[in-house]
């Protein structure tokens, strides 16, 4: 009786469910994955940044043109050192030359002196020389006191002959009839195309170079006393004549 019950025991236990044990975890159902979720958040993040750029790109509708880093005398070409890459606001009414026409622009003139800063416009170029018919360019290099200060382009002035030799060149210039009474002009109205000031850090050779635009008649007495290192310019007020005699 007693081997019955024990053996009856022992089928119950056998039969109960198996606990447990301390420390083990439930096992839990796999998380269910989302990929179109994470792709299309993705994809809001990229539209996000796309748009941000574009607005920025496009504040003023903005077009890459060209801006003059040295300056460009009247009658010369631009060359690569003297351009750079500018985003400006696209406007009709001005005609930026845009960076795509470097090429194209490299084999016009400047038809005046651009200065270093501006932004290049179709109407500073020209094809030639950029110069007037009948006007040639002469370059000066003029000691202190043989011009007078803040001369820049578009300055207009008198060029005068000074020096040991100027009253004989003068009366020479009257026999030959090229000149006229003491102390007139070699030249009476030209302008100021170019005035090349000394770069920082270069050392100065004491001249001012500059180049003035004058009537091609008149060009050879200027040359010749600015190759003595003998002309001197004077200043005319604004509004004063250009007629490069």
């Amino acid at each position: 009786m007693k081997i019955q019950e024990r053996a009856g025991g022992g089928n119950n236990r056998a039969s109960a469910p198996a606990q447990p044990g301390a420390g083990e975890r439930l096992p839990t159902p796999p998380r269910e994955r989302k990929p179109a979720l994470a792709a299309l958040a993705v994809l809001l993040i990229l539209v996000g940044a796309l748009g941000a750029t574009v607005l920025v790109l496009r504040a003023g509708d903005r077009i890459s043109a060209i801006k003059i880093e040295k300056e460009i005398p009247v009658g010369a070409a631009v060359t690569d050192d003297a351009v750079t890459e500018v985003l400006v606001a696209a406007d009709e009414s001005v005609h930026y030359v845009e960076w795509s026409q470097l090429a194209s622009l490299k084999k016009l003139k400047a038809k005046y002196t651009i200065p270093k800063g501006a932004v290049a416009v179709g109407e500073m170029f020209a094809e030639g020389t950029g110069l007037p018919e009948g006007k040639v360019n002469v370059g000066l290099s003029l000691k202190e006191g043989q011009y007078p200060s803040g001369l820049k382009p578009g300055d207009t002035v008198t060029a005068y002959r000074v020096g040991d030799a100027a009253a004989k060149s003068r009366n020479d210039g009257a026999e030959t009839g090229s000149g006229s009474a003491a102390g007139a002009p070699l030249v009476e109205s030209a302008q100021i195309a170019l005035v090349r000031e000394a770069e920082e850090g270069s050392v100065s050779s004491g001249t001012l170079p500059v180049t003035v635009t004058v009537d091609k008649a008149v060009a050879g007495p200027l040359a010749q006393a600015a190759n003595a290192g003998e002309v001197a310019l004077v200043r005319l007020p604004a509004g004063g004549a250009s007629d490069g005699n």
